[in-house]
């Protein structure tokens, strides 16, 4: 998803998928371990579109108050 989009969603759509995203990220952890993975490069994106949910939830959060 791109930040655009993330940009337009509500705090509680974006928490919600944040914890998509961490539960997406839990399993392909699994994989990896287990060499089931095909592309460990998923990791790196999963874990960057994290990262910009957690800015954007705080961006909103801010600038509420």
């Amino acid at each position: 998803m791109k930040p655009l989009e993330m940009r337009n969603m509500t705090v509680d759509e974006l928490k919600s998928h944040h914890d998509t995203l961490l539960d997406e990220l839990s399993g392909l952890r699994i994989k990896h371990v287990l060499r089931q993975l095909d592309d460990p490069m998923k990791l790196r994106t999963l874990r960057k579109q994290i990262a910009r949910a957690k800015t954007i939830i705080r961006q909103k959060q801010t600038s509420a108050k």
